[in-house]
């Protein structure tokens, strides 16, 4: 399947670099728009990337429409994923205030990206690569399992310091390539899956548990920061199904080739709170 080729840099300082989110300047400075993809572009031409099938622990999540509280996921993971990206982009000595980044090694290191399309933030959905390629700029690359491999996409996804996530506009190829990866790096519980309770349950007596102590899915830690941020200090699960049954977060269950909400495939048991599917077997729908 192919993806637009966009060459270009990639630079970190005065930003928030995560697991599965880094600044990627294009070579061509209007490589977005000539190729009709709907990409916002920050100060200096920057765009943010949301690397493709992957979701790192959360370092600083803003509950929408809740007073700019900032909330984490265990920073020791989270940070782990953050740091892991940022060498592999060719990055060192890279020093944070917070999460910022205010001094690193080199200002800015060569890589591209693949892609198709732009989140309803503008963010491009994107595989990210160090270093060149001997393929023109801004044409479409035919992205086979070979090729995915070399991305940091996958190498986070096969070292277990990410959640693979796969939403509907990713190819089944390439989705399979990973959930082999993801797969493996649960067995091995490497990374995350060490700890993981996306599955198996996690039991919430504070809310602060969430930040401190709970491996879970990304996805799902957004949701419960999102029900908490409505009354603040009350640790109770009790209205957390009704609460997801209200959003409209689709998805698709590959087992059942049925169509369904987020909301079917959480169950709450008392304090204890978990998926009833494996994450690889989920598809979400793009927003």
């Amino acid at each position: 399947m192919s993806l637009y080729l966009i060459k270009g840099q990639y630079r970190i300082v005065r930003s928030q670099p995560d697991g599965d989110s880094v600044h990627f300047f294009p070579g061509a400075p209007d490589a977005f728009t000539r190729l009709h993809l709907d990409v916002r572009l920050g100060a200096g031409g920057a765009a943010q990337l949301r690397l493709d099938a992957i979701d790192a622990l959360e370092t600083h999540y803003t509950p929408p429409g809740h007073g700019g509280h900032t909330l984490h996921q265990p920073l020791e993971l989270a940070h782990a994923a953050g740091a892991r990206l940022l060498a592999l982009l060719g990055f060192s000595d890279v020093v944070r205030k917070g999460e910022v980044v205010t001094s690193a090694s080199p200002d800015a290191t060569p890589g591209y990206i693949l892609t198709r399309f732009g989140d309803k933030y503008g963010r491009p959905v994107s595989f990210a690569f160090a270093g060149d390629i001997d393929r023109p700029d801004l044409e479409p690359v035919f992205t086979d399992s070979a090729l995915l491999k070399t991305s940091v996409n996958h190498r986070l996804t096969a070292e277990g310091l990410v959640y693979p996530t796969f939403y509907s506009k990713l190819y089944p190829d390439l989705r399979a390539t990973l959930t082999e990866a993801a797969d493996a790096a649960r067995e091995a519980k490497a990374g995350v899956w060490g700890p993981d309770a996306t599955t198996s349950g996690a039991s919430i007596h504070a809310q602060e548990d969430l930040s401190e102590r709970l491996v879970i899915m990304p996805k799902l830690f957004r949701r419960l920061a999102e029900y908490y941020a409505l009354a603040p200090g009350d640790p109770s699960l009790a209205g957390f199904p009704s609460y997801m049954a209200t959003l409209n977060d689709r998805l698709y269950v590959i087992s059942d080739a049925h169509a369904t909400g987020f909301d079917t495939v959480v169950e709450v048991a008392g304090d204890t709170v978990r998926l009833t599917k494996p994450i690889t077997d989920l598809i979400f729908m793009e927003g």
